[in-house]
């Protein structure tokens, strides 16, 4: 990614968190395909070492595991993002930073946690993953969410190509989609053993279509679209996953 290319994908963020607040953010935590996600990865994660969210934003995730009892920092180059989440509760330990070049000595981490971060990058995971890999401790667990080319999605390129207007150009870049077996290359390729891989959040997939999956508030769904993703959770769990919940841990034969 050229450094122009960086500092715009930088700017949008700042424009897209000037836009949101804590308390709508935090009401998406409450939300039921949350849950998919936040009751799941807690179990994996060291309760006695610092676990690091890459790309906090708001913070909304660092409060809930702060209330789970987990140390959690976080770390996000958009300062406006910051700033909010400080407002909102100063003692939330934030940092400003790239997940590219964090700013944490090698093994000194028992935590990543990365959600929707690092698909927003056009040269790919790879220096991301690896930069993580750098930090964290032997055995330490990578915790990422990376959209899924679902249907939806392959909907929206199908209508494009249809219309004449091809795939996404380079200015226009905005996030890349990975498989199953493309998110597991990248993870294994930085030096990690994957634990689980979960496709999740199927009624958010239907919030892609529009009305009738969506409510009115931040990102809310229907009540259809609960309840066709729950159904599409069970019959067709990889078609309608919108995104892919991946734990790993640091592999302990890697010298540090």
């Amino acid at each position: 990614m050229s450094d122009d290319l960086y500092e715009r994908t930088r700017q949008s963020w700042e424009d897209i968190w000037s836009q949101a607040s804590v308390e709508a953010e935090l009401e998406v935590m409450d939300q039921r395909r949350t849950w998919e996600t936040l009751g799941v990865y807690p179990q994996y994660l060291s309760r006695e070492g610092i676990i690091l969210e890459a790309g906090c934003g708001l913070g909304t995730v660092i409060i809930k595991l702060r209330e789970m009892g987990l140390r959690v920092i976080g770390l996000d180059y958009a300062e406006r993002a910051l700033r909010t989440a400080r407002a909102y509760d100063p003692t939330l330990p934030l940092q400003v930073g790239d997940v590219h070049a964090l700013p944490y000595r090698s093994a000194s981490l028992h935590g990543y946690l990365s959600f929707g971060v690092l698909e927003h990058f056009e040269h790919g995971m790879g220096p991301a993953l690896r930069e993580a890999n750098r930090v964290l401790v032997s055995g330490g667990t990578l915790v990422l969410t990376i959209p899924y080319p679902n249907v939806v999605h392959r909907l929206v390129h199908w209508k494009r190509r249809l219309l004449g207007q091809g795939t996404l150009a380079s200015e226009d870049f905005y996030e890349s989609t990975y498989t199953q077996h493309q998110l597991i290359a990248e993870v294994q390729r930085a030096g990690f053993e994957v634990v689980l891989v979960r496709p999740t959040s199927h009624s958010f997939t239907l919030w892609g279509l529009g009305w009738p999956f969506r409510a009115k508030g931040y990102y809310r769904t229907t009540w259809l679209a609960d309840a066709l993703g729950a159904i599409l959770r069970r019959i067709a769990p990889w078609p309608f996953n919108f995104t892919t919940l991946l734990i790993a841990r640091k592999a302990r034969n890697l010298t540090e």
